[in-house]
């Protein structure tokens, strides 16, 4: 789980989901990143599930300034390639004090203070939660497609029967 500021995901979204920068104090955990781990974004602004995306390389140090942090020294210098998974809409992120709790990741921590489990950047959590919290970001993100795609059903309706309509008045 990465856990990042609104600012710092959009930046990343912005990318195309291309990139992520880990920070200093997570470097290990990074440098254990490899192609193929998945990745589940929290926003901890709104303290919500946002996106899944897959690594694609190994990790790597670079230097450019891309992301923001309140420390001026923190360039986030630890790297891996990423590909986007799942994004569903704004509206439709996971509320994280709804699952939160039910994760097997906070039960260290008595069940208000869930939240303590977050702070830090990176997280390694278990395939029964990254499964749980992806599986509810899929399910609104087809949700989604559904509904654009019963638009597209509907104006292709309108279409046809419009059409039809201007045959039968010839």
């Amino acid at each position: 789980m990465i856990n990042t500021t609104r600012e710092n995901f959009e930046i990343t979204r912005d990318r195309g989901f291309d990139l992520l920068g880990v920070d200093a104090s997570n470097s290990r955990k990074a440098s254990q990143m490899a192609q193929g781990d998945r990745l589940i974004f929290y926003i901890r602004d709104d303290r919500k599930f946002a996106a899944t995306a897959t690594v694609a390389s190994k990790s790597f140090r670079d230097g450019p300034r891309i992301w923001k942090h309140s420390s001026k020294r923190e360039r986030f210098n630890n790297r891996v390639n990423i590909k986007l998974d799942e994004l569903p809409s704004e509206d439709d992120w996971v509320d994280a004090r709804q699952l939160g709790p039910t994760l097997e990741y906070v039960r260290r921590w008595p069940p208000e203070m869930w939240d303590l489990a977050f702070f830090g950047m990176v997280h390694i959590l278990s395939k029964r939660d990254f499964d749980l919290l992806e599986g509810e970001l899929c399910r609104y993100a087809d949700d989604d497609e559904a509904d654009d795609e019963s638009i597209e059903d509907v104006s292709e309706l309108t279409v046809a029967t419009t059409s039809e309509s201007q045959e039968a008045e010839e």
